[in-house]
């Protein structure tokens, strides 16, 4: 049986189609069940929360580019050790534990050669991970049986070759991510199909530069790519996607680590990824000229993440942003603005931001409509980063650089998309469901959906709207669609009433969630 490739035009090399035919299969449901006895493991083996996924990344990296770990730890057999044979036994394992660390940084110094920022990212790695202590004093024995793992049951499920591997490996990724989130309730990685969603409305191809001024683990980067590169036809154009269109910045050196590692594993070889905060790299922002910008800001950033002459505007008490990262959302569009260009930028944002909860986060609304387009709001699924961050988001999309009230703006779109198809399961996080009746995934036959009714800016009933808005009104759909009554059921109404006992009990109002249930069971009785 032949298998044609519909959407080719241009003959690829023998190398490239080889690597398309012989890929290895991707399996998700394993791979998360891996991931999460990973994770077991290495809790086990007293690894930190905090150094596990760059820990693993780093593993998996080495292990990709055929890391040498079986080294003989020459143990010493017999029931009876000498104290100078438990002294050689334990100095042999401390070697293989340096010999192991010494071969992964070999291997990531060896892919990061032609990388301007190699020594600084190096460094990193190597002082934040390798030469921690945990990893330090890792048993020999430990060591391996971790690689080995990582080798086994996590590798054979990836491949980076095909869209489906892309996805998977940054699926890895949010997996481990999301044990980080135990500590850091702030955290909101962006769930990889909420990514794929925002990249796809943004139109990304192989020509569009894009920017993530708040990469994160690099969610957004490598979705980006991963389109890019399916819309190139040859070997040179998907090398210059990798090498000229694709920019990061993160503040965290952590996190930063974590997102060189992604963009290393899916083959980018040359992350162009600055780190430090996006407001010292302005300069640096007008000159890569960016057409998308994708972005998940901190929603709780304290004064000294952001700009003084903007946090010297706040009340003397205030120890957060007022406008939960809407101020990132302006800085960005001013200096597009300033380009004298126009951009697309998605954006997740708290509902908050949205409704305008504040005079503050009202005002920037206001601000950014002088000169930028509301194009869309989605309403985003209920705990749409759980087990992360618990807040409820919404993504915005704007086109920068023409103004709200230019008369040939259609009204703007608002989804409510709060049903992804994904379901919350213990240990796994939320988890992708399949249609029983085609035997697909529901979030693929949702996504088409999502995004046709976007690009047709059409109005269904408890769905979507279409509606002229200012910086003064809700930019939610809530707020503007009709209701579909006839969908409604008991069990929706019993939903509602829980949510909001629920969020008077979460904001301290317990005694009026006490009489509220008083008055909801004597109304039943």
């Amino acid at each position: 049986m032949t298998n044609f490739l519909i959407n080719e035009t241009v003959l690829k090399n023998i190398d490239e189609y080889v690597e398309l035919y012989t890929a290895k299969v991707n399996n998700k449901e394993e791979m998360i069940k891996n991931t999460y006895a990973l994770n077991e493991l290495l809790h086990k083996y007293g690894i930190h929360e905090r150094l596990r996924s760059q820990f693993v990344g780093t593993c998996l990296l080495a292990l990709k580019h055929g890391l040498v770990y079986q080294i003989p730890t020459n143990k010493i057999d017999g029931a009876w050790k000498s104290k100078e044979e438990i002294q050689k036994e334990e100095e042999n394992k401390r070697v293989v534990n340096i010999q192991i660390r010494q071969g992964i940084k070999a291997k990531l110094e060896n892919l990061l050669k032609d990388n301007s920022d190699k020594d600084a990212k190096i460094k990193l790695l190597n002082e934040n991970i390798l030469e921690s202590q945990d990893i330090r004093n890792l048993d020999a024995e430990n060591f391996k049986h971790i690689l080995e793992f990582i080798e086994n049951k996590i590798l054979p499920y990836i491949n980076d070759k095909s869209t489906a591997g892309q996805d998977l490996l940054n699926l890895f990724f949010v997996t481990f991510n999301k044990y980080i989130g135990k500590s850091d309730r702030n955290q909101a990685f962006t769930p990889d199909h909420i990514t794929d969603f925002m990249v796809k409305i943004t139109g990304v191809n192989k020509n569009t530069v894009v920017l993530d001024p708040c990469c994160g683990t690099g969610a957004f980067l490598v979705r980006a790519m991963t389109q890019a590169l399916e819309d190139c036809s040859t070997k040179d154009e998907q090398e210059n996607v990798k090498r000229s269109k694709i920019y990061g910045i993160e503040y965290d050196e952590n996190i930063y680590g974590l997102a060189t590692t992604n963009m290393l594993i899916h083959g980018n070889n040359n992350p162009i990824i600055k780190q430090g905060s996006c407001f010292d790299f302005k300069d640096w922002i007008k000159e890569i000229n960016p057409d998308v910008i994708l972005m998940n800001p901190p929603y709780n950033a304290q004064r000294k993440h952001l700009p003084k002459d903007y946090t010297d505007t706040w009340n003397i008490n205030q120890k957060e942003d007022p406008t939960k990262g809407l101020y990132f959302v302006k800085y960005i569009a001013d200096i597009i603005n300033e380009i004298g260009k126009q951009a697309k930028l998605a954006v997740l944002l708290p509902v908050a931001c949205a409704i305008g909860t504040s005079k503050e986060i009202t005002n920037l609304k206001k601000e950014l409509l002088k000169d930028n387009t509301l194009d869309a709001v989605f309403t985003l699924p209920d705990e749409i980063f759980y087990p992360g961050a618990s807040v409820n988001a919404c993504c915005m999309v704007f086109t920068l650089g023409k103004k709200h009230s230019d008369p040939s703006n259609p009204k703007t779109f608002f989804g409510y998309y709060k049903e992804d198809g994904f379901r919350k399961k213990k240990n796994l996080g939320r988890v992708e469901q399949i249609n029983n009746k085609t035997g697909k995934s529901m979030w693929v036959e949702i996504e088409e959906k999502w995004i046709n009714l976007y690009t047709n800016r059409e109005s269904v009933d408890g769905l979507s709207a279409v509606h002229k808005v200012t910086g003064d009104d809700e930019w939610l759909c809530e707020a503007y669609m009709k209701t579909d009554y006839s969908k409604l059921t008991d069990d929706d109404f019993q939903q509602t009433l829980n949510d909001y006992i629920s969020y008077l009990v979460k904001e301290g109002h317990i005694y009026e969630a006490y009489e509220y249930i008083k008055k909801y069971i004597k109304n039943f009785e």
